[in-house]
């Protein structure tokens, strides 16, 4: 029951992670080349999308501590890792989430701390950017050649 909680909830909260993302991109993204002032939204905007990304990293790791498809992967590691599937939610997704959501918290705090409106665009920009790059790859996602779940579990 646990384990089916957590898939849900981790299932759902992708979806937040990608539109605060994408809107998050977006602002920068307009508000770098328009040259508009970063405003309390912005900021708001930029510590929500962490915080959102934090929670699913949260929900992530414990799905991880509890998936039977991980204690698998670990336990019979040497056969185990000749299963692309078994390889790609052992180690593939993990990592790459992993990564993306330190870029995601690095972007942040330097923005933050970024003394020109236009320098807080530009780093929000690229490293929300790369993070969503490498979370739409690790997304297990119905059409993924890599590992395909649906889109709601």
């Amino acid at each position: 029951m646990m384990f089916q909680t957590l898939t849900f909830l981790h299932s759902i909260v992708r979806w937040l992670v990608l539109l605060s993302l994408l809107y998050s991109i977006f602002r920068a993204c307009k508000g770098y080349f328009q040259q508009k002032e970063f405003t309390k939204t912005d900021n708001s905007v930029r510590h929500w999308t962490a915080t959102i990304a934090h929670i699913q990293l949260v929900l992530g790791i414990t799905l991880y501590s509890q998936s039977p498809i991980i204690k698998y992967f670990w336990t019979h590691f040497n056969e185990a890792k000749e299963s692309f599937d078994l390889l790609f939610f052992g180690l593939i997704h993990i990592f790459l989430m992993l990564f993306s959501i330190i870029l995601i918290t690095i972007g942040s705090a330097i923005s933050r701390r970024k003394t020109t409106d236009k320098e807080k665009f530009k780093t929000m920009l690229i490293y929300f950017s790369i993070a969503l790059l490498l979370i739409f790859i690790a997304i297990p996602w119905p059409f993924s050649p890599l590992a395909n779940r649906p889109y709601f579990r």
